[in-house]
């Protein structure tokens, strides 16, 4: 109570003081009151009030793809009405096969392909075609053979050509013709089941490709040489009148540094009578090489031929080295039939080049 009166009694002195003057003037009051207070607060109102938080918060969410998809819809097809008797659809025929008409051959020992064909008549591709065979097919003894348009006559043994027959003339000397198929090498060739192995056709040829045994000699093994049916101008000019004997070409049969031994032959048809063979080679049998120069070896026993009669013929004889050679053969056919003509050789020893070259055979009769 006291308080409020003090404080009205200021007040009231302060607006008779301003009333009183003729100017408004400042009153600075500088009396602090300090006191403490008991004030007694009762909080009857309870405010709730939802204030925003700003939080990132990574949660998975699986999200389904959707893919749109256009689809074309089929239209439907009527059926169409069919006749119950609606002729069937046409078919092909199968063309026609024409079955190879022949007479049957069963290969005999010592026959080749060409002496087939001169016993049948029937060219050696009509019988290799007929017969799923190639040129470097090999036959054995025993094998059956179809023979196209064959009429089953065997044209060899039993009947030789009458180009055999022997002429009249004098005694001892060759008439007729040569009698040997491809006698001069110049026609064609074949693989004869090896492609090292080039043989002209209408002959064979055997390889020796066993132990070497021969005293003196390199041993070891014989080795299968090549075989090359050469025209001229795969040969050195200097050399023609040497390798050539007669046409354009020869059989040319080497290996180096080996051991070889080989034989070539054929099986011909022949009326009984007197024959002479004539076998010719050049043996080149080279020891060394000086630039492109050739030592011959002076080794009578380097290079041996000999003529093949059937299972005989003549026995192995010396050649020499960087020469030509020339071997008749005069034989008697008692019965007419096939009979197999040609000439081996062997070289014995691992020389530079065992070597041979054949040209130019012969076969004649003889006038009785």
């Amino acid at each position: 109570m006291y308080l409020r009166f003090q404080t009205f009694f200021l007040m009231a002195l302060y607006l008779l003081l301003v009333g009183c003057s003729s100017q408004p003037q400042e009153v600075v009051v500088t009396q602090l009151v300090e006191r403490e207070l008991q004030i007694t607060t009762e909080v009857t109102r309870v405010v709730s009030q939802i204030l925003p938080v700003q939080q990132t918060v990574e949660i998975p969410i699986e999200v389904t793809r959707l893919v749109e998809v256009v689809v074309t819809a089929t239209p439907e097809i009527p059926e169409l009405e069919t006749s119950a008797t609606a002729p069937p659809l046409p078919t092909e025929s199968p063309a026609p096969t024409t079955a190879l008409v022949g007479t049957m051959y069963t290969v005999r020992s010592g026959d080749t392909l060409f002496s087939i064909s001169n016993r049948t008549g029937v060219a050696i591709a009509d019988i290799l075609g007929a017969n799923n065979l190639t040129s470097v097919s090999l036959i054995y003894a025993g094998q059956v053979l179809l023979i196209p348009n064959w009429d089953g006559v065997d044209r060899g043994a039993a009947a030789p050509p009458a180009s055999l027959t022997i002429p009249s003339g004098t005694s001892g000397n060759p008439v007729g013709l040569n009698l040997l198929p491809n006698p001069s090498f110049e026609d064609d060739w074949y693989y004869a089941g090896f492609s090292e192995l080039q043989i002209p056709v209408g002959w064979q040829v055997m390889t020796d490709e066993g132990q070497n045994t021969l005293t003196p000699g390199s041993g070891g093994l014989f080795f299968r040489p090549e075989i090359r049916v050469v025209p001229y101008y795969d040969l050195p000019a200097s050399e023609h009148s040497l390798l050539i004997f007669d046409g354009s070409k020869t059989v040319k049969a080497f290996k180096g540094y080996a051991p070889t031994s080989f034989s070539m032959f054929t099986d011909i048809g022949l009326a009984p009578g007197r024959y002479r063979l004539t076998i010719r080679y050049f043996a080149d049998m080279v020891d060394s090489y000086v630039g492109s120069n050739k030592i011959y070896s002076a080794e009578p026993l380097a290079g041996e031929m000999r003529v093949i009669h059937n299972n005989g013929g003549t026995g192995w004889q010396s050649t020499i080295g960087g020469q030509q050679g020339t071997v008749n053969y005069d034989f008697t056919v008692s019965e007419a039939g096939t009979v197999r003509l040609g000439a081996s050789f062997r070289s014995r020893y691992n020389l530079a080049n065992n070597g041979w070259f054949l040209d130019h055979w012969e076969l004649y009769a003889l006038v009785p």
